[in-house]
């Protein structure tokens, strides 16, 4: 491999990282157009496998929304990411990635016991004319602490 192929590994690892970030600082912030404009045009989100809806991504987005905003102060910490690509040299529409990532969520209410969530996420990404979008969104939770449980 050469150092070129090499340095277009990197900057779309970082490309793709920074995409899978902003999906969780989106959810944090509540910033739905923001968290919309991750998305490809199709784009969708499936966050049954974590007591939500699957739709597309504007879908997702208002549930998200509306469950989310009973939780003022929430984070959602997204880790242990391991990204494979499909590459067809650089061209929009046809090179993919998928990452599979572990995410710890905390959500404090206005006042009493904060809920904890640790779930796993696939995300599927292709890369756009102005660089890589979410196209699928798996959300799937693994174990929940919330108050008297």
């Amino acid at each position: 491999m050469t150092q070129r192929v090499d340095l277009a590994t990197l900057m779309d690892r970082l490309a793709v990282d920074e995409v899978i970030s902003g999906y969780a600082t989106a959810m944090d912030d509540a910033d739905w157009p923001g968290f919309l404009a991750l998305f490809t045009p199709d784009g969708r989100a499936d966050h049954r496998g974590a007591g939500g809806i699957e739709g597309s991504a504007a879908e997702v987005a208002d549930w998200l929304a509306g469950v989310l905003g009973g939780f003022p102060v929430r984070q959602h910490l997204i880790g242990n990411r391991r990204l494979s690509f499909e590459n067809f040299d650089g061209y929009p529409g046809e090179d993919r990635a998928e990452v599979r990532a572990d995410c710890l969520s905390t959500l404090f209410p206005e006042s009493g016991e904060a809920t904890l969530a640790i779930s796993r996420y696939t995300f599927g990404l292709t890369r756009a004319e102005d660089g890589w979008r979410l196209h699928t969104v798996m959300a799937g939770e693994k174990a929940r602490r919330a108050p008297g449980r």
